[in-house]
């Protein structure tokens, strides 16, 4: 499914699947809501309405049954540390500044 990326509210993300009829809602919070049955109709609406959030709020949210997730950015991240090596930081070297400035009665 194509994402369109919108700056609407809370919504940072609109899809759709026409064959399957599925619209999928991405929120800045990164959580996701996918509403099956949804028409083409109400996809046309949305994706161009000025007002995005108003008519999720009023079209959507209200009228489809949803069922919750996570958006696509975690796993997305994961290939992305997986590319460049990120992830988990590398282990903290110690300063040898500390040394000069550590507290009376401290040991190194």
């Amino acid at each position: 499914m194509d994402m369109k990326r919108i700056n609407a509210g809370k919504l940072r993300a609109i899809g759709y699947a026409p064959k399957e009829r599925l619209l999928r809602v991405e929120f800045d919070d990164g959580s996701a809501i996918d509403y099956a049955g949804v028409s083409s109709d109400v996809w046309k609406r949305f994706s161009t309405s000025g007002a995005a959030w108003s008519f999720y709020r009023d079209n959507i949210e209200e009228e489809f049954a949803g069922t919750r997730g996570r958006a696509a950015v975690a796993s997305q991240r994961a290939e992305l540390d997986a590319l460049f090596g990120g992830g988990d930081p590398a282990p903290k070297k110690p300063n040898p500044l500390d040394a000069l400035f550590k507290s009376p009665g401290e040991e190194t």
